[in-house]
């Protein structure tokens, strides 16, 4: 967690001598320091370079090499096609019976038994009262969109602009049938709380694309339906350092608590308190040699950052009307469509892993009007992210990901649907992903996934894939064991979606750029 360091000014005038005496008594009591080592140490000292750069100009940085990142994995294992992911995270389970999977079969058994040959032994969430269970069929239309010709609910119409854009995935399976434990495997790929989420595995592999901004931004919007609550653990970093761990944006006012300075204090002195603390923490660094440590200086260092850079980042007054009326935001409102057009802005300056909470999509009950509500909420304003990445050129390098933890029951609970974790949808577009095309498929009626089932693992691998890292070879050792995204479970990257020129090697590439 960001922490903003604020304080009175002329209180840090008073003791700031008295704070140099404690640094150099601490100094004293280090026998593995000398003076020397002690003052270069200070002098170029990552709290020092910080408050250096921060007070005076200083633009954006530049991007990473195509092969070098600035985190873990160095060189990268392949040529990535993206830089950076945007994951539109729909909670809840949206019914893919009526967003992005057309059964016609179902539609025919609407109101009919549902076979029991599919159902039965199948895990079913909610107590259904020994009754017998009946098909429900789609409760809104289906179209071709777009050249592709792709069949998209029109609860849906926007996305369905975008047809040509975004691979559909239509046999996503997991292994949680309630939200939270959902929620955690599809960020952690483990049922078990406390792994590192994907945001934090990401950040940690390639590092933060942006001195000024958190690398890993969470924002949240609901509206729609039942909103069910999302724990801050969804982006903790886990057994990771805390550094990695998402930063969670508000959604309405200042989108991070102290980011204003009180009265009497300016940048110049929390700089130098800045300074100085970062300095006595690097003198402890050096004895103990504690990750965490390194997170606090960098922690204090992001905090002061972040003054001078959120406010620009929420300033959307230059952004021109017609942005507005593309996304259909207004701003300041913490809705989806306002969050979307913040992570874009999040996106250009560099920030690595940007993940949108709406939550609106739990319709035990009423799913055809449910489903309709909610979708007004991000149907417009999930295309405009896209159709706006692509018009400035950053779709290419940018990895768009929309779901939810599961799906939903082709049979009826109530005039609703029940959890359902054997088959449903996702998309993805940008970042070396096949615009136009559907991915693998369910049965009949929506219910088992039957080609080319996807697990979470394979999700995880073909997004690491895509961000030049090889999963299995992505590790990191905790208690003795080396841990990955992916689990110890076999994964498999989906090559099918895949732009074919991701398959070059790394090594191929550097000798190619050696000849």
């Amino acid at each position: 967690m960001v922490i903003c360091f604020t304080c009175d000014y002329e209180l840090v005038r008073n003791h700031l001598a008295l704070l140099i005496l404690i640094m150099n008594l601490y100094q004293q009591s280090i026998n593995q320091l000398n003076r020397r080592s002690f003052l270069n140490g200070v002098s170029v000292g990552v709290g020092s370079l910080a408050l250096t750069s921060l007070l005076g100009p200083q633009g954006l940085t530049k991007e990473d090499s195509p092969l070098v990142s600035r985190g873990a994995v160095n060189p990268l294992h392949f040529a990535p096609r993206a830089k950076r992911v945007i994951h539109l995270c729909m909670a809840g389970g949206p019914s893919h019976l009526e967003t992005l999977d057309y059964k016609p079969k179902l539609a025919e058994m609407n109101g009919k038994p549902m076979p029991k040959s599919i159902t039965d032994g199948q895990p079913i969430a909610q107590l259904q009262n020994n009754k017998q269970l009946k098909c429900l069929g789609p409760q809104h239309e289906f179209e071709k969109y777009g050249k592709s010709g792709q069949l998209i609910s029109k609860a849906l119409p926007q996305i369905g602009s975008i047809a040509d854009d975004i691979c559909i995935i239509k046999s996503m399976t997991t292994q949680q049938i309630n939200h939270d434990p959902a929620h955690t495997f599809m960020n952690t790929g483990s049922q078990i709380s406390g792994r590192p989420s994907m945001g934090s595995w990401v950040l940690y592999g390639l590092g933060n694309g942006s001195d000024n901004l958190p690398g890993y931004v969470v924002l949240s919007s609901s509206g729609g339906g039942q909103d069910q609550p999302i724990a801050s653990r969804q982006w903790h970093s886990g057994f990771l350092p805390s550094r990695y761990q998402g930063v969670h944006f508000h959604s309405t006012g200042d989108p991070v608590l102290y980011i204003s300075n009180p009265n009497g204090v300016n940048q110049k002195g929390q700089g130098e308190v800045i300074s100085a603390i970062n300095a006595i923490n690097k003198i402890r660094n050096k004895t103990v040699v504690d990750p965490e440590i390194d997170t606090r200086i960098s922690q204090y260092e992001m905090a002061f950052r972040m003054q001078t850079s959120v406010p620009e980042l929420i300033d959307t007054s230059k952004e021109p009307k017609h942005m507005f009326d593309l996304y259909g935001a207004k701003p300041g409102d913490g809705s989806f469509a306002s969050n979307c057009l913040l992570a874009r802005r999040l996106a250009e300056r560099g920030t690595r892993f940007i993940q949108l909470y709406h939550r609106g999509w739990d319709h035990h009950g009423g799913v055809k009007n449910g489903v309709l509500t909610t979708a007004k909420h991000v149907d417009k304003a999930s295309a405009a992210l896209v159709k706006d990445l692509k018009d400035r050129g950053m779709l290419e390098d940018t990895l768009v990901i929309w779901g939810g933890e599961f799906g939903r029951t082709p049979m009826a609970q109530g005039s609703g649907r029940d959890h359902h974790i054997k088959g449903f949808s996702f998309w993805m577009a940008g970042g070396g992903i096949k615009g136009g095309m559907s991915y693998g498929n369910t049965d009949d009626f929506g219910y088992n996934a039957v080609e080319d089932v996807v697990t979470v693992h394979d999700f995880h691998a073909t997004i690491l894939k895509l961000l030049g890292i090889q999963h299995e070879k992505f590790t990191y050792k905790f208690q003795g064991l080396d841990f990955r995204l992916t689990g110890v479970e076999e994964a498999h990257v989906l090559k099918k979606i895949l732009m074919c020129n991701l398959a070059i090697p790394l090594l191929t590439v550097i000798a190619a750029k050696n000849i």
